[in-house]
């Protein structure tokens, strides 16, 4: 698919490209594709979309299903369903098409227009009826209230042909010598015809009467405009109710955007409601273009939307392979600028396009030492290609560097399994957002020092030593770099490739080793601590104790702790064994333990002295008890 760009407007050529013959067997047809990559690029949206030689005239159904097009040699008329994206039906016919009209919304009522003055219907079937006007017509328009055909040509009369009555009805009598094109407007029925002269007339069907006159070449001709001939009326058409196109001979007008195919073009056909446009052309293959700025692709082709849109977010530049393009201040280098205007130079926007050959013909001749450039480029190139085999810097946060290097291998290592078995990704840590504040935040810091991450991980201190020296080589090739540029790529160093027999070492050895080293590091510790121990001066320490709390002496303590580090049968044991814990057996088969708490000494003193107080009572009232006896049966005391 070719890609084009006027006034930016982008234009995207989607008959470009080599076309295959068709007496081609299908065999044949599949192995050029696999062979020719133009072929097997190319895009093909009508299968067959060509005439035998030439395409004259082009247009499209009211309903947009069918395509029909007319064409030599021999002269033919072919019609193409875009629901099925093929050839619907091909018909021959006595001479060439002018132009032709469809009568109704498919392809079952056509009026062909041809250039020996002949009129020919067709209905669904095939051909129907054939009449002939005076003159030699140009093009025609119907009517379709009236059912009035309006044919212009070679004359200054517009000739009526009244398909209801079937006959021809009077003409309309202009002033103008001949008339090239013609249109009826839809909304209102109004008729225009564009004369030679570069005027368009307006008639009212109702009443046969001229109705307006406008002089288009008249107003198109300024001073600054250079032309040779007087413009005519070369295209008219109708936009809604109140306006209307016209195109002059001499193109006068505004430039929207501009086609420059190969070939010249006959005919042109916008697709409707679409920015898809249809050419005929003086080649075999007609034209499909796509103007994604007039509106969207088709509805049976709208995955061009979705393709056009992939190309602008990747855009490639147009390269030529047989053309050069150079600027005008190319030309003066290589001093060619005698050749402006020439057919060796085409001018296309800021510069020009020259055959390659001669571009490199002169460039020998003015430039004698281009071996020597072409010579350091080659260099250059080499120096390249081994620097791309040098380790690639990355980009190491600034907390965890180590981690991250590793994160980055693995990342490494899964693309390269990737290529060989498909393996579920996973996502990676370095670009989770969840996980940033581990590589920013100095609190993050993996201590490697600790005994739990050398115990858990004994392999990863020697792993990290490894990417320590890696790091230590890309900060070293950075510096490096950034002073010589040019330098070729020295040997790798004994060390890198010694590395790898550090990874032959047994886990278990490792593990042993990374214990007793900690037991020497606590060792030390221990040492250090007995030191700093006698250097250091006991001081007497007082102690406050909580009211209600009497002091004994500090086995107490002792005892309770050697208690609370026992376990749960040895305290019952101990409890049963004292006194303050009973077991028994229930009715159901189960155990029932009843605890009595142990009381403290000053409740002790306190419950001896209640017993006593309660004892000095009873004998006191035993007492009085007898003198009250003795005194009801007269006693005296004594």
């Amino acid at each position: 698919m070719q890609v084009s760009s006027l006034n930016e407007v982008k234009i995207y050529s989607l008959s470009c490209g080599k076309s295959l013959p068709e007496w081609l067997s299908d065999r044949k047809k599949r192995a050029l594709q696999k062979k020719d990559v133009d072929v097997r690029r190319r895009i093909e949206l009508i299968q067959d979309f060509e005439m035998p030689t030439v395409c004259t005239t082009i247009k499209v159904s009211k309903d947009g299903q069918y395509i029909l097009a007319t064409g030599t040699y021999k002269p033919r008329v072919r019609c193409y369903d875009t629901y099925q994206l093929s050839l619907k039906f091909e018909r021959c016919l006595d001479s060439e098409v002018v132009t032709f009209e469809t009568l109704s919304d498919d392809y079952s009522k056509i009026v062909f227009l041809h250039n020996d003055r002949y009129i020919e219907f067709h209905s669904q079937s095939g051909f129907y009826y054939k009449t002939r006007i005076p003159k030699f017509g140009r093009d025609f328009s119907y009517h379709y209230p009236s059912c009035d055909l309006y044919f212009v040509g070679a004359s200054s009369e517009v000739y009526r042909l009244n398909l209801e009555q079937g006959r021809y009805l009077n003409p309309l009598q202009t002033d103008a010598a001949e008339n090239n094109v013609c249109d009826i407007n839809s909304v209102h029925g109004l008729f225009a015809t564009g004369t030679i002269e570069g005027r368009v007339e307006c008639w009212d069907p109702r009443t046969r009467s001229r109705v307006g006159l406008l002089d288009c070449a008249l107003s198109s001709v300024t001073a600054d405009s250079e032309i040779n001939s007087l413009p005519t009326i070369s295209a008219l058409k109708f936009n809604g109710a109140l306006t209307m196109a016209v195109g002059t001979s001499t193109g006068q007008g505004k430039i929207f955007t501009s086609l420059e195919p190969e070939h010249d073009i006959n005919d042109v056909c916008l697709y409707p409601n679409s920015g898809m446009l249809l050419t005929a052309n003086e080649t075999p293959k007609m034209g499909i273009y796509y103007i994604p700025v007039l509106g969207p692709a088709p509805r049976w082709c709208s995955f061009l939307d979705n393709l056009t849109e992939e190309l602008e977010e990747n855009p490639e530049s147009t390269v030529y392979d047989d053309y050069k393009f150079v600027t005008k201040k190319d030309l003066e280098n290589l001093g060619l600028t005698h050749l402006i205007g020439s057919p060796f130079l085409r001018a296309y926007m800021h510069g020009f396009f020259m055959d390659i050959r001669l571009y490199h013909k002169v460039k020998l001749m003015v430039n004698p030492f281009a071996y020597e450039e072409y010579r350091k480029d080659k260099i250059r190139q080499k120096i390249e290609e081994t620097r791309a085999q040098r380790v690639q810097l990355k980009k190491l946060p600034k907390v965890n560097k180590e981690l991250a290097l590793k994160l980055i291998e693995e990342e490494e290592e899964k693309q390269k399994s990737t290529w060989k078995k498909k393996v579920k990704s996973l996502p990676n840590i370095l670009t989770d957002d969840r996980f940033k504040v581990m590589f920013e935040n100095p609190d993050f810091q993996v201590d490697e020092e600790s005994e739990e991450f050398r115990l858990l991980n004994p392999l990863v201190s020697k792993i990290s030593e490894k990417r320590k020296k890696k790091l230590r080589l890309l900060e070293q090739q950075e510096l490096h770099e950034k002073e010589e540029e040019e330098e070729p790529e020295g040997k790798p160093s004994d060390a890198e490739s010694s590395e790898s027999s550090d990874d032959e070492k047994d886990w278990v050895e490792e593990v042993r080793k990374q214990r007793r080293l900690l037991h020497q590091e606590e060792k030390v510790k221990r040492q250090e601590q007995l030191r700093e121990d006698r250097q250091t001066v006991l001081k007497p320490q007082f102690y406050e104790i909580k009211a209600g709390e009497e002091f004994r002496s500090f086995k107490d303590s002792a005892t309770k702790q050697k208690l609370m580090n026992k376990t749960l049968e040895d305290r019952l044991k101990l409890e049963a064994k004292n006194g303050t814990l009973s077991i028994s057996d229930t009715t159901v088969g189960s155990k029932q333990l009843t605890f009595t708490l142990k009381r403290s000494e000053q409740q002790k003193k306190q419950q001896e002295a209640e017993k006593l107080h309660r004892q000095e009572r009873k004998t006191l009232r035993r007492s009085a008890g007898h003198l009250k006896s003795r005194h009801r049966r007269g006693r005296p005391f004594h």
